[in-house]
């Protein structure tokens, strides 16, 4: 390009630059990656024992076998490495090595709110939930401190707790199915069939696999649709969540099925979204970013708290005005009592069967509606 510049015609000179672009982003970019991860490995600080077994694969590499990890802040225990492969539809398509912190808010309280005159961090699901406190509402304040990063730094946080605007106990209520089985999926589509119909639609569906959704998709689109009720699908139908959840709020009486997303990010007020069905007690993956996390936080009270946050924020789902009612159904048998500090205070978790629980459905969305 230098030597035969004064030679060189437009459109060879365009060839060679795509070209060169092509290569240096198929070959030199991927192998500037991997040489800078062989050099942090072979320059690593850790011995070669603490690695373990190296392998390819989320449960081929044990970042920390033998002892727990060094609590955050100690030493190498402040990171967790691991190799791994990304599949799509059976096809590897990326193999890379990840580096996470195991407490991320170490360096967020550095970078982000160390150097600020003042920093507000508020939420509905700041709380765990696992306690009662003397604040007379839901929640472990020393969960929320550990999971904003406030316990990193010198000064000790204020604390406010605002109570909900909102009646829970008399505009929702909350059961767990007993008897329905969570590994037969013709069961957990027929129970999801029969509430989506007694609540005439406006139901969400929440499942903690995608595989999941999707066989329950095929059992009841075609007893929704001959009932007249209209069924999307995050994961099958061909449109981006956000296009789903649209659509779902402008139609008061469609029923919407999802997975992590749906569950956290969806504002759907009023009578678009009455009843919310969950397939099965969501607990964490216990992958190896988890694992680590969970030998530094506390074992299974963090894989407790988790859980109740997921639900948490499930239910917050249903209540976003005064006039919001709705029902949250479990369809987990397995579901602790220890998780019961998910939902308000005064909301009563009934285990009943799956006929009770589309009676009460039916009983209660109809009374409000009336």
């Amino acid at each position: 390009m230098d030597d035969e510049a004064a030679d060189l015609d437009t459109a060879t000179r365009a060839r060679i630059e795509g070209l060169t672009r092509s290569i240096e982003r198929r070959v030199l970019m991927p192998v500037a990656g991997w040489k800078a991860m062989l050099e942090e490995l072979a320059n690593s600080s850790l011995p070669h024992d603490t690695w373990g077994r190296v392998g390819v694969g989320a449960e081929t590499l044990s970042p920390h076998p033998g002892p727990p990890p060094a609590q955050p802040g100690e030493g190498d225990g402040r990171f967790v490495d691991w190799f791994a492969v990304d599949r799509i539809d059976g096809r590897d398509v990326d193999v890379g090595m990840h580096r996470h912190w195991v407490d991320p808010t170490l360096p967020f309280a550095k970078a982000v709110v160390e150097p600020a005159h003042g920093v507000l961090v508020t939420s509905a699901t700041l709380r765990d939930g696992a306690h009662r406190d003397e604040w007379g509402g839901e929640g472990d304040w020393s969960a929320a401190e550990r999971r904003t990063g406030a316990i990193h730094l010198s000064a000790p946080p204020l604390r406010a707790a605002v109570p909900s605007p909102f009646d829970y106990p008399a505009q929702t209520r909350v059961m767990v199915v007993t008897d329905v089985r969570k590994d037969n999926l013709d069961q957990v589509a027929a129970a999801y069939r029969e509430l989506f119909l007694a609540a005439g639609g406006g139901a969400l569906g929440l499942f903690t696999a995608i595989s999941r959704l999707k066989a329950v998709y095929k059992r009841i689109s075609g007893p929704l649709d001959d009932g007249g009720l209209a069924l999307l699908a995050q994961h099958v139908d061909n449109l981006d969540t956000s296009t789903l959840v649209d659509i779902f709020r402008a139609e008061e009486d469609s029923c919407l099925l999802g997975t992590d997303a749906v569950r956290d990010g969806v504002d759907v007020p009023g009578q678009s979204l009455r009843l919310i069905v969950f397939d099965r007690v969501p607990w964490p993956r216990p992958d190896i970013l988890h694992k680590a996390r969970k030998a530094a936080f506390g074992g299974k009270s963090y894989d407790d708290m988790i859980t109740r946050l997921r639900l948490k924020q499930a239910f917050g789902r249903l209540v976003r005005r005064a006039g919001d009612h709705g029902v949250f159904v479990l369809l987990d048998p397995m579901m602790p009592s220890r998780l019961f500090g998910a939902f308000p205070d005064g909301v009563e978790v009934r285990k009943v069967g799956l006929a009770e629980a589309v009676t009460v459905t039916r009983d209660f969305l109809s009374q409000r509606q009336d």
